[in-house]
């Protein structure tokens, strides 16, 4: 439920984000007749990514308990655990940029007079969005079930459409970079749990034969199928009976992409100076042409 609550949140923030954009900015020009334009494409990608996510999951539950599913399962485990790492080092680098880009592609469209160019470009940006939600929803189910899921799902999206509501109709400020730095670093440690699950399902098909024996078994202190162990095995990828393969592909990424994800939100230290010399050493170079020129 938890994990579910965070993706609804920091997805439905996103997309939320990025429809009020586009509105905003029609209205401040005048086309405002383009809203319906923006919202049929919106809606086309939540149709889309919803229908999509619900006929596969109720696909592969066709093949419970199969090693169709299995397979399945660790296909989605690793989608997930690529979409989460490179949205959020995505999200964080592009975070000052996405409302200029937003405001060049919906003058683009609008230059060529296409209103379906409008209706493409909330489908695309917002379905991009839902595709992900979907993704890992599904990874969320295969790894803990479905209890809770869609209860975490609809608090996740209704906190999102409330803090949406408080950012654009009140005026109340918040630092959404801030708020997305702390959520993709929780994202983070999600990513992480998938990626040890990958390695788990990957050992139990027989592809990776490498460190595969269980260290222990935990199951008497907690077990996984119990709720605080599904809420721990969600949130932190905990494993009753995990393999030294699994503890370390667990480690090391997380090590690696929080190290990255923490020094990608830091300031260079020296920009400014270097900028400085650089325009000191371009005008010192200039003035000496000047001078060889007269």
């Amino acid at each position: 439920m938890i994990a579910t609550f965070v993706i609804f949140l920091r997805e439905g923030i996103e997309a939320s984000m990025i429809v009020a954009i586009l509105l905003a900015y029609l209205d401040r020009i005048g086309q405002r007749r383009h809203f319906r334009d923006v919202l049929l494409g919106v809606a086309a990608a939540l149709a889309l990514a919803g229908g999509g996510g619900v006929a596969a999951y109720l696909t592969i539950h066709a093949y419970a308990g199969s090693r169709v599913q299995t397979i399945f399962e660790t296909c989605t485990f690793a989608v997930a655990a690529v979409l989460l790492t490179y949205m959020t080092f995505w999200m964080r680098s592009h975070s000052r940029t996405i409302s200029r880009d937003l405001r060049a592609r919906t003058d683009a469209a609008l230059g060529r007079g296409e209103r379906l160019g409008l209706a493409l470009l909330a489908f695309q940006a917002v379905g991009r969005e839902g595709v992900e939600t979907a993704v890992f929803t599904l990874a969320i189910v295969f790894a803990t079930g479905t209890h809770g899921t869609l209860a975490g799902g609809l608090a996740g999206l209704v906190g999102a459409l409330a803090i949406a509501f408080v950012i654009y109709r009140l005026g109340h400020r918040l630092d959404l970079g801030k708020f997305f730095a702390v959520i993709g670093a929780v994202l983070m440690v999600f990513a992480a749990g998938l990626v040890a699950d990958t390695v788990e399902n990957l050992q139990q098909l027989g592809w990776l034969r490498l460190l595969d024996h269980p260290m222990w078994n935990s199951g008497h202190v907690l077990a996984e199928g119990s709720a605080f162990g599904d809420v721990v095995h969600s949130l932190f990828g905990y494993a009753q009976q995990p393999t030294p393969l699994q503890l370390v592909a667990y480690v090391v990424y997380l090590a690696a992409t929080l190290a990255a994800f923490l020094r990608a939100g830091r300031p260079h230290r020296g920009g400014p100076r270097r900028a400085a010399g650089r325009a000191r050493s371009a005008s010192e170079h200039a003035a000496g042409d000047t001078a060889l020129t007269t």
